[in-house]
């Protein structure tokens, strides 16, 4: 496993933006699945964004596209979640995790991942 620490996290007005950092250690993230996650309270784990191993294209849900970026960092062993034009309803915890898979499938389900961060709580104010 890798270890990931998110951080960026914070309290927005609607509209504005936010950047969230995920910090990996241990492993190299360039031979891994790496995904965004997000948790509201009492909901399930949502997927929002994950960039597969050995795949180029980044995917993303259908609620953020347009609106995120995920963008990856070999140099420094990051991965990263621009949010653009956010909405009350993206409030969340948010949090990264690395995976095996590249299957289309299995990394749009949080159990498809092993590694996880601690997470970072994202508060969009209308």
């Amino acid at each position: 496993q890798v270890t990931l620490v998110e951080s960026g996290g914070g309290l927005v007005q609607a509209g504005e933006s936010l950047r969230l950092s995920c910090a990996g250690s241990g492993r190299s993230l360039d031979y891994l699945t790496t995904a965004w996650f997000r948790r509201a309270p009492g909901k399930a784990h949502e997927f929002v964004a994950a960039k597969r191993w050995n795949i180029v294209t980044i995917d993303y849900s259908e609620s953020v596209q347009g609106r995120f970026t995920m963008s990856t960092d070999s140099r420094n062993n990051m991965v990263y979640l621009q949010m653009n034009n956010l909405k009350p309803e993206d409030t969340a915890v948010y949090y990264c995790a690395a995976g095996t898979s590249n299957s289309p499938v299995v990394t749009k389900s949080s159990d498809g991942y092993n590694s996880w961060g601690q997470g970072t709580q994202v508060t969009v104010s209308s």
